[in-house]
């Protein structure tokens, strides 16, 4: 980055992912929480653009499609290849940013061309392709169509009645389910600059999901060898040329950033930490009374599951996100209740695994004694469980729980599997998991692979303490940035790599004996400090990075690009001509 001159920003910002108006995972927080900024920096001049996958009977609940002015008019008018359709609106998040989502389902029968012609151009291998990675491909091409043609109407800027043409655009891709889209803009759209973020790298995942140690030989891993002994050859290769051919490459965390560079052979530009939103935190009042509603529920299905009467003295422990039974650290926090059973902690612990898997439904004897509203003596079978599942005898979390004794019920220290998304209609809480985390004295997130760690950001978010790793990039930017310790930040980081599994139970589980033996005083303390904490990680203050990998970006391309076409310039029947070159026959080429 040139110091010396200003910072160059996107007059037009196309923003593509899978979880956009798809909420999915993290990167869903992302995207969301990102937007208001955006909107507040520059209203309207973002595009997110996801994948339409919903239908009338299954609509959206995150997107509404409405009139926005000029992209209307372009999805109504737009003569688009392969069948590709566009819905324009707002993504009903705080900020209300524009959205486009777009089918994608004529592209697969062209699949084998353009195959063939992202290896010819890019050296992208999808031979030994399975699963989701046509499904992300036709996505991420059919993105790079759609952001050519609003390009070629002439969208920009809003003046008056027209619009001011461009001159600054930048494509944003993120991860490996986006990589072709951004390849197509490269190799059609060159006048556009092109970010690619990876959130989490496939093969790392998959290292450390095949229970490979991925810390110790990160520097002697070679990315493509690896790829082709876990069967990840297709989504490698195409997160790998993504990475190199961007002009901007990013990830989220220092630890990502050196994953990147051994797996993908690529040093990213500059690191792109993932902000929060606080908009949905309540407080004053607001956030008593939600703690209160959360804390009787979550007392209540622990009674009704134990027979135990809890009363407010109890201490509830959560860790939730991803059910990724070691990269989650599932098994760690086991371990951890299984050693709080060895101590003398004043007061009984409720520890919840919050974690989807393969559910089947509510459990009928727990929902009736929840719904009679009376008090048992005795437990329920399996008391460790809200849900039934299709796979009991497969679930790492219930064997683990099994095999650990905790089906037996212990006054002292109770473990329950929430194995389900905590949406409202779970049939068990019917709470959000928003709604549910105020409820909790304490939450661990004991990554052991955790490129940036939004569960522990938003504990934290709600005053909650946490406990996270120094393999979580959130662990490592609170080490940067506090002093480790509850009291200066409501957050412990606990040191953890490939070999001290042991001692790292050892440190969380006396972490949580401290919490539970902090008075009222400390306690109160220690959750202002963990909402000071989520107060500094607030994307008001962490926008500028991205505004520094765009700054790259336009820089790379700003001497060498085409200049986009007007709308002036260019008649209706031939808006699908960008550069000379016509988007039908190129299009039927790849």
């Amino acid at each position: 980055m040139e110091n010396q001159h200003a910072t160059l920003r996107p007059d037009l910002l196309f923003e593509v992912s899978w979880e956009v108006c798809n909420k999915i995972g993290g990167i869903y927080t992302v995207l969301s929480t990102k937007a208001k900024t955006l909107q507040k920096l520059s209203k309207d001049t973002t595009i997110f653009i996801g994948p339409d996958v919903w239908s009338s009977e299954n609509p959206s609940p995150w997107f509404e499609e409405t009139e926005v002015k000029g992209l209307t008019e372009w999805a109504a008018n737009a003569s688009l290849p392969y069948g590709i359709k566009a819905r324009v609106g707002r993504w009903t998040i705080p900020g209300n940013p524009i959205a486009v989502l777009i089918t994608f389902d004529g592209l697969y029968a062209d699949k084998d061309s353009f195959y063939g012609e992202m290896w010819s151009r890019f050296g992208v291998d999808s031979l030994h392709a399975y699963g989701d990675y046509d499904e992300g491909c036709a996505f991420g091409r059919a993105s790079g169509i759609v952001i050519g043609s609003i390009l070629a109407s002439g969208y920009g800027k809003p003046v008056g009645r027209g619009f001011r043409k461009p001159e600054n655009v930048v494509a944003h891709f993120d991860e490996w389910t986006t990589g072709m889209g951004l390849l197509y803009v490269k190799a059609y759209l060159p006048e556009v600059a092109t970010v690619f973020t990876t959130h989490a790298t496939s093969i790392g995942r998959s290292i450390c999901g095949n229970n490979k140690p991925l810390y110790d030989y990160l520097h002697a891993y070679n990315g493509d060898q690896m790829a082709r002994e876990l069967n990840m050859e297709a989504k490698h290769s195409l997160e790998k040329a993504a990475a190199h051919n961007a002009d901007a490459f990013t990830t989220v965390s220092d630890v990502t950033a050196l994953e990147c560079e051994c797996l993908l052979e690529r040093k990213p530009d500059t690191v792109t930490p993932n902000g929060f939103e606080k908009n949905f935190v309540p407080s004053g009042a607001a956030f008593r009374t939600a703690r209160e509603a959360a804390r009787a529920r979550l007392l209540e299905v622990a009674s009704a599951l134990t027979g135990v009467r809890y009363d407010d003295s109890a201490f509830v422990v959560i860790t939730s996100g991803r059910c990724e039974y070691r990269n989650k650290g599932l098994d760690l926090f086991i371990d951890v209740a299984a050693r709080l059973r060895e101590k003398s902690l004043g007061r009984p612990v409720i520890a919840y695994i919050m974690v989807p898997a393969w559910v089947r439904e509510p459990r009928t004897d727990l929902s009736a004694r929840l719904a009679s509203g009376s008090s048992f003596e005795s437990p329920l079978y399996e008391p460790v469980i809200t849900h039934a599942l299709n796979n009991p005898d497969y679930d790492p979390v219930i064997c683990r729980l099994r095999g650990t004794g905790f089906c037996n019920v212990d006054p002292k220290i109770t473990v329950i599997y929430v194995p389900c998304y905590l949406n409202g209609t779970d049939g068990i809480f019917n709470m959000p998991y928003y709604d549910l985390l105020p409820g909790a004295d304490a939450t661990v997130f004991a990554s052991y692979y955790e490129p940036w760690g939004y569960t522990p950001l938003e504990s934290v978010a709600f005053g909650v303490p946490t406990v996270t790793t120094t393999l979580a990039g959130f662990g490592q930017w609170v080490l940067s940035a506090f002093e480790n310790s509850f009291d200066e930040c409501g957050v412990n980081v606990i040191g953890r790599g490939d070999n001290n599994y042991h001692e790292v139970v050892d440190h969380i589980a006396s972490s949580i004996e401290f919490l539970v033996g902090c008075d009222a005083k400390e306690t109160a303390h220690i959750h202002k400090a963990a909402m000071a904490t989520a107060d500094a990680a607030a994307w008001s203050e962490f926008i500028r990075y991205y505004d520094e990998a765009y700054d790259i970006a336009l820089r790379k391309v700003k001497k060498s690009a085409a200049p986009i076409a007007s709308a002036k310039k260019i008649k209706k029947p031939e808006l699908r001509k960008i550069n000379g070159l016509s988007l039908s026959k190129t299009e039927n080429k790849l």
